[in-house]
């Protein structure tokens, strides 16, 4: 069965939104709201991360159920290195990338928990289908606060 494959990129998928709710609330912690919230979403994705390892050892498929979620070094070289080189970022374009790279990251999620439900259905595994119930919604949520942040701030800074 090929189940695996799509329980192994919604690992992958999963882990790669949470490190970047990480950074963006590492990058933002003067904007609490964004912070906090940022912190509590990963929260979320890590959960699921746990709950797809341990079902994905049913099919064969050894996940780590560990998120290894520390914003990635590089991401805080290349930061640092900008401003070293005088170009800072400017933190509402930052804040709007990384608000960006949420929805990509969560719709990528939201597809991957699509494809498991589908496949539970199919084999009627009960278990499956109640995981991509308890989770796709908390990924839903994750994505339409993304998008609503951008849409609220991409106004004042885009005309600015």
């Amino acid at each position: 069965m090929k189940i695996g494959t799509v329980l192994r990129e919604l690992h992958d998928d999963e882990r790669e939104l949470i490190r970047s709710l990480l950074l963006t609330a590492e990058r933002h912690r003067d904007a609490h709201e964004i912070h906090h919230l940022a912190l509590d979403l990963a929260t979320w994705s890590r959960r699921h991360l746990r709950e797809v390892a341990d079902v994905a050892d049913g099919y064969g498929v050894r996940l780590d159920p560990d998120p290894g979620d520390s914003p990635r070094r590089t991401d805080r070289l290349r930061e640092k290195g900008g401003a070293l080189f005088g170009r800072p970022p400017d933190p509402g374009m930052l804040l709007l990338n990384d608000l960006r790279e949420i929805c990509g990251r969560a719709s990528a999620v939201s597809l991957d928990w699509e494809l498991v439900a589908q496949a539970a259905q199919a084999m009627t595994d009960e278990r499956l289908l109640g995981l991509a119930r308890r989770c796709h919604p908390d990924t839903l949520r994750q994505l339409r606060w993304a998008n609503t942040e951008l849409k609220e701030t991409s106004p004042q800074v885009l005309t600015s």
